[in-house]
C-alpha cells in the first residue's frame, strides 16, 4: 500500500472544460483534464477490490472521507489524489478491519500533514514527520514558507516527548501556542522539542521565559523596519510576504545576527 497526497486538489488551477477520461475514452463535459468519472474510478480500483460498487465509493462520500469535484451538469469527477485516498481507505477497511471513525481520524491527521504509514500492521498511524536538522541561518525561502502541521495537544506531546504538565507550562509563559482550534504548527512542535532537549540539562519552561522575550523584540524591530517598505507597496499588514516584501530577509538577518553574537559570546567568553 503506497502512501498517498492527502491534499486537496480536483482541478481548482483551471477552468472546467470537456475532457476525456483516462482509461476509457469516454467524454465528461465540465471537467478538467485528467480526472475521472466514478465509472473510471471504479475501473481504476477494481483489480484490488474486485467487489467495490459504486454505491460504496458514494457512501464513502456520504461520509465525508472523500469529496470529488462537481462539474456544472452535477457530473462527479475524481483526481488521481481522490483515487489514492479511497485505495487508502479500502485497505484499511478490508486489511486492518478499521472502522470508518479510525479512518477519518487517520485521513484527518494526513489532511493535518502527518505522514502516511503502510497499512501493513494493525498499529499503522499517521505519524509526525521525522525532524530534519537546520542550518545555523535559514535561508529566505525557508522562512518565508507556509506551515504544513496542525497538531492537537496530544499529537504534539506525543511527537515532542512532552507530558501534560510540560506542555500546559510551555504555553502558560507563551513558548507555544495553539490556533483557535486547538491546533499547534511546525514551529511549536520545534519548540515543545528544544524545550524536550533542554530538560535533560535540567532547564524548565520557566526558564526558558527570556527566549520569548528576546524573540518578542526582535519580532518588532523586524516589524519598524520593514514597516515603511510594506506600506509603500500598498500592502495591507499581516498577509504572506510577498516577493518585493522585504520581511523574510531582513528576518534572515536578524536570525544571523543573533546566530553570530551567541556563537562570538561562548567562543570569547
Amino acid at each position: 500500500m503506497r502512501p498517498f497526497d492527502a491534499g486537496r486538489g480536483p482541478g481548482a488551477a483551471g477552468a472546467s472544460r470537456t475532457a476525456t477520461e483516462p482509461g476509457s475514452g469516454r467524454v465528461v463535459d465540465g471537467a478538467t483534464p485528467g480526472t475521472r468519472t466514478i465509472g473510471g474510478v471504479l475501473a481504476a480500483l477494481a483489480s484490488d477490490f474486485p467487489d467495490l460498487t459504486i454505491s460504496k465509493i458514494r457512501f464513502l462520500e456520504a461520509e465525508g472521507l472523500v469529496t470529488p469535484h462537481r462539474t456544472g451538469a452535477g457530473y462527479r469527477t475524481y483526481t488521481d489524489r481522490d483515487v489514492e485516498r479511497l485505495r487508502y481507505i479500502l485497505t484499511a477497511q478490508r486489511d486492518l478491519f478499521w472502522p470508518l471513525k479510525v479512518i477519518r481520524d487517520a485521513l484527518d491527521a494526513m489532511d493535518r500533514g502527518l505522514q502516511p504509514s503502510e497499512l501493513d500492521d494493525p498499529d499503522a498511524r499517521p505519524r509526525v514527520p521525522d525532524p530534519t536538522a537546520d542550518p545555523d541561518v535559514p535561508t529566505v525561502t525557508e522562512l518565508a514558507a507556509p506551515l504544513t502541521l496542525r497538531l492537537t495537544a496530544r499529537e504534539l506531546r506525543d511527537a515532542a516527548g512532552l507530558d501534560r504538565p510540560t506542555l500546559d507550562a510551555l504555553e502558560t509563559y507563551g513558548l507555544v501556542r495553539a490556533d483557535a482550534r486547538g491546533h499547534f504548527d511546525d514551529d511549536a512542535l520545534a519548540v515543545a522539542r528544544a524545550a524536550v532537549a533542554l530538560a535533560a540539562y535540567g532547564v524548565e519552561p520557566r526558564h526558558l521565559r527570556p527566549f520569548r522575550t528576546a524573540a518578542d523584540r526582535e519580532i518588532g524591530l523586524v516589524q519598524q523596519i520593514v514597516r515603511p517598505a510594506r506600506s509603500a507597496a500598498g500592502r495591507p499588514r499581516g498577509e504572506l510576504p510577498a516577493p518585493q516584501d522585504p520581511t523574510p530577509e531582513v528576518l534572515r538577518l536578524c536570525v544571523a545576527l543573533h546566530t553570530a553574537l551567541v556563537r562570538s559570546g561562548l567562543r570569547h567568553g
